[in-house]
């Protein structure tokens, strides 16, 4: 693995991706966003992250995060995240989504039945404000770029709601240090 792509200063922000198993579109209910939303928030309570900028896709999710053990945060997240979603996709009879999270399954995942995320968050250090706030518009114009919304705040599940309208209602975030 190059250096470029690990968590290696605990100190530091990070932008991360987490993506669904071959971008398989999960997450295209509200309980399926909460379950995100509410382990971000469990994360910055109970596990020392700090949250600037976030949005959830339907099938992925970018961050820009910091944490003393980002990694170990990060590995706590996608487990805990993964057999929720696996439990509610049970709950609510949805057999396709979890044939497909079974078949996609890699055979190391000896320890489950499914595999939700892909391996890896392909972490990028934020060295300077430039990329930082390159970083923060790339996230907040992601569901722009997608054609789902005509303005980055009119998309629920992304922290230019807390940017640009100062609506912290689905999630709070961290304020940046100015």
């Amino acid at each position: 693995m190059r250096s470029r792509y690990r968590i290696a200063d605990p100190d530091g922000l990070y932008f991360l991706t987490c993506t669904i198993v071959d971008w398989l579109p999960v997450f295209q209910s509200r309980p399926y966003f909460d379950i995100i939303t509410h382990s971000l928030a469990f994360c910055r309570a109970n596990k020392g992250m700090r949250l600037y900028a976030y949005v959830i896709m339907e099938n992925h999710l970018h961050l820009v995060v910091g944490a003393p053990d980002l990694s170990g945060v990060m590995r706590a997240f996608k487990g805990f995240t993964a057999r929720e979603i696996v439990a509610l996709a049970e709950a609510t009879g949805r057999t396709g989504l979890l044939n497909e999270l079974m078949v996609r399954k890699k055979r190391t995942k000896e320890s489950s039945q499914h595999q939700v995320w892909q391996e890896g968050s392909h972490p990028q250090r934020i060295y300077d404000d430039d990329v930082l706030n390159q970083k923060i518009e790339y996230i907040h114009n992601n569901p722009v770029r997608r054609g789902y919304v005509d303005a980055p705040e009119h998309w629920r599940y992304s922290s230019a709601r807390n940017y640009y309208v100062d609506d912290h209602s689905v999630l709070e975030i961290d304020a940046l240090a100015t």
